[in-house]
């Protein structure tokens, strides 16, 4: 693609890790996935075979079996390689940029031993069950109770959206142990495989993503043992706030590679489609909204590249991770629009990839805070 070089946030190592990324997804994922897409769900072998890859657990310790690097541009190629190959399915992301930290950074050492081997290997999938059918951004509004039973918890409510919400086999729960605290009210609590009374609705028929399986959780008394309290009592809303500008920055760096990948899909058919006796390239509409999406491709990629490296340098705040996440996804929806455009009738057609390209990528300025909710933090962080 000519367009100017980024200055490169990525060393050696990182270069290499890609080539291995680019191996596995070849390998084990795009052959599968127009089945997944059926099936509404990947095969369970495959977590496993990404942790044998070591595509999981970045940043988890070495003692519980992980590789113990702390540095998000692993995490940037993995979802920069997923999204030139259209790799919706796999959840990877969610289990290593969302739900890695509440288990590295919130957990006791018996929690760790328990839980983090399995994260890393692929033999435990993960989940983040936030939003309810009456709640979705406002998490103050959950309503999903935790009742103190002395050496248990009570767990009662439900949770919708659920990304691996099928295959997980540990959910951190977000669940009110005090009704009458507000915010402070809230806490995370382990929900495990097999606990009685914890069940799973149906796999949700989505617009895109169709691979990733998204569902229904119901929790009704289930007995969770104190032992799987995460992080402390009360404190879960607190928790959460702390842990959302990594998962923002997430869907940034996720949007920034589905725009580029884009872009370079429809230089790629502007260049070989005809009409009027030459390729569509060659008019200067074709041109100039190209030379737009290539620029505003540009800005997007330095402006994620900032605030990777402020995250990795550990000052990435509330209202940047805002930023990052509004910005691009909105410019995604764009850029995607832009290019199906260009590919006239045949864009629409599902078997051409920006087709399931623009469906894949409205759910990006809905989860993880709504791009109302982005514009809400960044106003409150102005004085306002």
């Amino acid at each position: 693609m000519a367009v100017p070089a980024h200055n490169s946030i990525y060393e050696t190592e990182h270069e290499d890790f890609r080539a291995t990324v680019r191996t596995f997804l070849e390998r084990e994922v795009v052959p599968h996935h127009e089945q997944w897409e059926k099936d509404g769900v990947v095969d369970r072998e495959v977590w496993r075979k990404a942790g044998a890859a070591g595509l999981l657990g970045f940043d988890v310790p070495e003692e519980y079996g992980g590789p113990g690097i702390r540095d998000f541009r692993y995490h940037v190629v993995l979802a920069e390689e997923a999204a030139r190959v259209g790799a919706t399915g796999p959840g990877f992301t969610l289990h290593n940029d969302v739900v890695a930290p509440y288990l590295t950074g919130l957990t006791t050492d018996e929690q760790k031993q328990r839980w983090l081997p399995g994260f890393v290997s692929g033999d435990i999938v993960t989940a983040i069950a936030m939003t309810e059918p009456g709640a979705g951004s406002d998490l103050q509004g959950v309503r999903t109770t935790a009742v103190d039973k002395g050496d248990h918890y009570l767990l009662n409510g439900s949770k919708t959206f659920i990304t691996n919400g099928i295959l997980s086999d540990l959910v951190v729960v977000v669940a009110r142990t005090d009704p009458d605290a507000g915010h402070q009210g809230i806490s995370l609590l382990a929900v495990e495989r097999g606990m009685e009374g914890f069940t799973r609705g149906r796999n949700l028929d989505k617009l895109g993503l169709k691979a990733q399986d998204t569902a229904e959780l119901n929790f009704e008394d289930v007995v969770v043992p104190k032992a799987n309290l995460i992080g402390e009592e009360g404190r879960g809303f607190v928790h959460l706030m702390e842990n959302l500008p990594q998962e923002r920055i997430s869907i940034a760096c996720m949007a920034v590679a589905a725009i580029e990948a884009v872009l370079e899909l429809t230089l790629d058919y502007v260049k070989d489609r005809e009409a009027f006796g030459r390729p569509i390239g060659k008019f200067q509409n074709t041109r100039f909204t190209l030379a737009e999406m290539a620029t505003e491709a540009y800005v997007a990629r330095s402006f994620v590249n900032h605030a990777v490296e402020r995250l990795n340098a550990g000052t990435a705040d509330a209202p940047l991770a805002a930023m990052a996440k509004w910005w691009t996804t909105e410019l995604q929806k764009k850029i995607v629009d832009q290019g199906l455009q260009m590919h006239g009738g045949y864009g629409y057609m599902t078997e051409y990839p920006i087709s399931k390209a623009y469906a894949d990528t409205r759910i990006q300025t809905i989860y993880g805070g709504t791009t109302e909710i982005q514009k809400e933090i960044i106003g409150r962080s102005l004085g306002l």
